[in-house]
């Protein structure tokens, strides 16, 4: 192979870090409207479209090419094949076909493979109104039926039901509710708005308090307590009867059960709009009763699949849940019932596939697993916001057809994301920041053409410009691609030891296969795989991935090249990529650090030393060399640091990170410099 100190492409000398930077930044606050045809469906690590389609243009763009400018120009770049091997939810495909380019993706995970099918593809606008609006006519009235109350005389839709657990003390055999404290209802902003919802302990009574008191008499039955307060504290709980202490997961282990629940408080939508607080009365709870009974009655479909044990499965595991129904309670599996057989009764497959997408995407709202975020915000706290299946101790139970409020229900995600991503395909869009204007943005029209590719069969209807796309469900170690053939891949590789994508894709999946028997890629009890680039071993982690990048090698034409996005804290594991790439006989011609996903995410608050960098690592070839020598760290960090970026401990890992892919110098090395790096910036 020819030896070349000539840099391939713009995506070798750099990319403007510095206004990509600025520019995801605005693109993550409100993803799913900014980019809304890759959060159709829940995926995790999805990556910012921004990022990637500066990554698919300086990658496909000559080396001079000034990149920022480009950004925001219409390209065609139709005799070019892009590839990804871990699709994942779609952004290097969605981002290269916005490109002009001819695209591949692939994902073992077949939830992946079918909503990017769905979000690119499907129907359209007008086809999906029509069947939504039978959906509404079939089923709604009777699930807005099971979600009806009264206040004071008047009748109310149901937004929210809240409930908590109920645990027997091995003691006395007393039941006690596992509330961490008394306030369950605040605002986002509890400074701002300060008024609180608390459970009186004695009689129940919903009572209005400040989210900061520490005292309070309930007007109802005179008793006082202390709204900060509560039987649970972290993993163990007070008995309220007899006042002695247990381990919350040995007395619930012990009973071999999942945990009762007890309906404590109703929040209603009234007629004028107004939101009201209500303690369940008789009525409620007959309804809940009427609920159970006709679940009981039914036949409506809903998964009997077993929840298998793994890293992301054996929380609620721990907490006897065994089989994924058990993560709904009777209500919501009756409506849900309801309303994906009223789908499967859907005549026009498209938007049969396509509603039966969007049910599948409101599960993470509507299931026993969700709590209550609070006031001024999306209300419901999804499943999957810690990334495990983490039993809530006080679940909330939301409205799953909806009202003009709700959150997270079949009715808003419609319009919120189904209609959203088929309009951004109409019309695709690019933010640009407003100067001066901190956190606002324009949308920039006109620079791709509508989003409505031609799905292929196979790599030779790509290959030969008869479709656009081929979207593969299948093991990325064996791509049915030919050799040399591919212009560029671009991907984002699995995170290996923390999320185990398809443990917790198979909540989904188990859905998703009642309502498509005729598919290959749903005919399987679980959506693993034992192919799939995940696990705990790194030996296991860099093996996989190396047989990954080989058959990339294989099909990526001589000279061509792949790049893809990397952080993780562990050393071994940038240890196992290095190895990888080198198995795979690719060097590494640069790494340039770019922003990863919003930094309040909850995994990231919760670290110790929290990652809001992913390393763009781009790769040739062996026998390519780099065109220049990289920038020195120090250097990239005063960049950042002068666009206003203050960067975490874990940042200046990642970019030292990449000084240690380009030489294979010891990872132990770089620790003096780290922390030396590190101590030069203002940081946060």
């Amino acid at each position: 192979m020819q030896d070349t100190f000539a840099a391939d492409n713009a995506l070798e000398t750099g990319l403007p870090f510095e206004q990509l930077n600025s520019l995801a930044v605005l693109e993550s606050w409100r993803k799913e409207i900014n980019r809304p045809i890759y959060h159709t469906h829940k995926w995790w690590a999805t990556r910012l479209g921004s990022v990637f389609r500066a990554i698919v243009l300086a990658g496909l763009s000559e080396p001079e090419t000034d990149v920022w400018t480009e950004f925001y120009r219409k390209h065609a770049f139709r005799d070019r094949i892009v590839l990804d091997p871990f699709m994942g939810s779609g952004t290097t495909v969605g981002e290269a076909l916005k490109l002009g380019c001819r695209a591949v993706g692939v994902d073992i995970n077949p939830v992946a493979c079918f909503q990017v099918r769905k979000a690119l593809g499907g129907c359209g606008e007008t086809a999906l109104r029509e069947a939504y609006r039978r959906l509404e006519a079939a089923v709604a009235p009777r699930i807005r039926a099971l979600y009806r109350s009264t206040y004071k005389g008047e009748e109310a839709e149901i937004l929210y039901v809240f409930w908590v657990k109920v645990v027997s003390c091995p003691s006395c055999a007393g039941r006690t509710r596992l509330f961490d404290k008394w306030i369950f209802s605040s605002d986002a902003y509890p400074r701002l708005k300060p008024e609180s919802r608390a459970v009186c302990p004695a009689c129940g009574e919903i009572n209005s308090v400040l989210y900061t008191d520490t005292d309070a008499a309930c007007p109802s039955c005179s008793a006082r307590y202390n709204p900060q307060d509560g039987p649970a504290t972290r993993q163990r709980f007070k008995c309220e009867g007899c006042g002695d202490q247990h381990r919350i997961i040995d007395v619930v282990r012990a009973s071999g059960r999942v945990p009762d629940h007890e309906m404590y408080a109703i929040m209603l939508l009234l007629p004028d709009g107004s939101k009201v607080y209500k303690r369940p009365d008789e009525s409620d709870r007959q309804l809940m009763q009427r609920a159970r009974e006709l679940f009981d009655r039914s036949e409506v479909p809903y998964p009997r699949d077993e929840i298998a044990s793994g890293h992301n499965t054996d929380q609620a595991r721990g907490y006897n849940y065994r089989h994924w129904h058990q993560m709904f309670n009777e209500r919501q599996l009756y409506s849900l019932g309801l309303l994906l057989s009223a789908i499967l009764q859907e005549p026009d497959r498209n938007a049969r596939e396509c509603l039966l997408l969007l049910f599948s995407g409101m599960l993470e709202f509507n299931n026993m697993f969700c709590s209550f975020k609070g006031e001024g915000t999306g209300a419901v706290r999804h499943l999957f916001s810690h990334h495990i299946l983490k039993p809530e101790r006080a679940p909330l139970e939301a409205n799953p057809w909806g009202t003009k409020k709700s959150s997270g229900s079949f009715s808003t995600l419609f319009d919120r994301r189904l209609l959203a991503a088929k309009r951004y395909c109409d019309s695709p869009f690019e933010l640009r920041a407003t100067p001066g204007k901190k956190r606002k943005s324009e949308k920039v029209h006109g620079l791709s053409e509508p989003l409505r590719p031609i799905m292929a069969k196979d790599f030779a209807e790509v290959s030969s410009a008869a479709a656009d796309a081929l979207l593969v469900t299948g093991d990325a170690r064996a791509l049915p691609i030919p050799d040399n053939s591919v212009d560029l891949i671009v991907t984002d590789p699995p995170y290996f030891d923390n999320v185990h994508y398809s443990e917790l894709a198979d909540f989904f999946y188990c859905w998703l296969k009642l309502g498509l028997l005729d598919d290959p890629a749903f005919q399987a009890e679980s959506s693993r795989s034992p192919s799939e680039v995940q696990g705990q071993d790194v030996e296991d982690f860099g093996n996989l991935l190396g047989e990954v990048f080989r058959d990339c090698a294989r099909v990526l034409k001589q000279g061509g090249t792949m790049a893809f996005t990397f952080h993780h804290a562990r050393d071994e594991a940038w240890v196992a990529l290095s190895r990888a790439l080198e198995g795979a006989g690719f060097a590494v011609m640069a790494t340039h650090p770019i922003k990863a996903e919003m930094s309040g995410a909850v995994p990231k608050t919760q670290a110790k030393e929290p990652i809001t960098l992913d390393l763009v690592v781009v790769c040739r070839h062996f026998g390519c060399r780099p065109a220049q020598p990289p920038p020195p760290p120090a250097d990239v960090i005063r960049r950042y640091n002068a666009s206003g970026v203050r960067l975490t401990k874990g940042d200046v890992r990642v970019i030292l990170m990449g000084g240690f892919l380009r030489s294979r110098e010891p990872v132990a090395r770089l620790a003096k410099e780290i922390d030396e790096l590190f101590a030069g910036q203002s940081v946060r």
